[in-house]
């Protein structure tokens, strides 16, 4: 039991999607700040797939309960010049309909992983898909790997139900350990029976402070294809003035230099990508969702 002073869903939950409709086979997409989002590269997949020309925001989690204020700082703002105000961290819920006419509509969770309360904020985004119709929540991250920068990364992913992690090709989850808001969230998913898709892509540990385009590419691409949405933002300028920047970091340590040489051939040993490609992930998860749809 939660102690008495924890507040409820409905005390941090403001949400109301009823006006706009019923919502075509929605998909909620989760992209969180932190621990689990090394060098924004998830949450930059994220809004360089979904432009805000398409988005509605219909939700937020209040974010008071959730965070130490001497670690994720709020920010003072002026407006117009004159008037200031404070930027608090922002968990909103946001729908973007598919400019397609048979277009699938996605409902986005963007926000910063709570230091506090972690079984209400999930609870939270449990009831957001419940209520938004979502029959597959997808997670998205990015970590620190043992991969070069000279190469595109490689896209992991797992799913806790078994039946479309087969359908997908895909891994159950196995790790044992310490874990992150995102770890509990699809462990509260799996508990009320809502299937989930977790996607992560790697980031050169070596550099891992900085921008990595060419990781944003690679998880828009199969984030793309997986909810067949897209094609997204063409990032090819970005990633090729990174490459330059990256090049030059491991260009001056010669040590660094042999490492990445290193991590090169072993990269390149691996032919076959973690997950199928991104056409196969896309074309079964339509599938999965048609016979939820028919089951209902």
């Amino acid at each position: 039991m939660m102690p008495s002073d924890t507040p409820s869903v409905d005390e941090v939950l403001r949400f109301d999607i009823d006006s706009l409709g019923a919502l075509r086979q929605p998909v909620l997409v989760v992209s969180l700040e932190g621990w689990f989002d090394m060098a924004g590269a998830a949450t930059a997949a994220v809004e360089a797939l979904f432009p805000d020309d398409h988005r509605v925001t219909v939700g937020e989690i209040d974010s008071d309960p959730f965070y130490d204020f001497t670690v994720e700082r709020p920010m003072i703002e002026m407006v117009d010049g004159l008037l200031r105000r404070i930027r608090w961290p922002r968990n909103t819920v946001d729908v973007w309909r598919s400019p397609e006419p048979e277009g699938r509509d996605v409902v986005l969770l963007l926000g910063v992983e709570p230091h506090l309360g972690w079984r209400t904020y999930c609870e939270a985004i449990r009831t957001v898909a419940e209520r938004a119709g979502c029959s597959v929540v997808v997670t998205v991250g990015a970590g620190a790997e043992q991969v070069p920068h000279t190469r595109s990364p490689f896209v992991t992913g797992s799913s806790t139900n078994r039946s479309l992690a087969r359908r997908l090709g895909l891994g159950t989850p196995s790790y044992q350990g310490m874990t992150g808001t995102i770890g509990v969230l699809h462990t509260v998913l799996e508990a009320a029976q809502i299937a989930s898709v977790s996607l992560r892509v790697g980031i050169p540990h070596y550099l891992s402070n900085a921008s990595h385009p060419l990781a944003v590419a690679a998880l828009q691409q199969h984030l793309s294809h997986v909810l067949g949405v897209g094609p997204g933002t063409d990032l090819i300028d970005d990633i090729n003035r990174h490459r330059s920047l990256h090049d030059e970091v491991v260009a001056a340590d010669p040590q660094l230099a042999m490492y990445v040489a290193m991590l090169e051939r072993e990269f390149d040993r691996r032919a076959e990508a973690a997950i199928p490609t991104a056409d196969d992930l896309g074309a079964e998860l339509e599938a999965f969702l048609r016979e939820l749809d028919d089951e209902g």
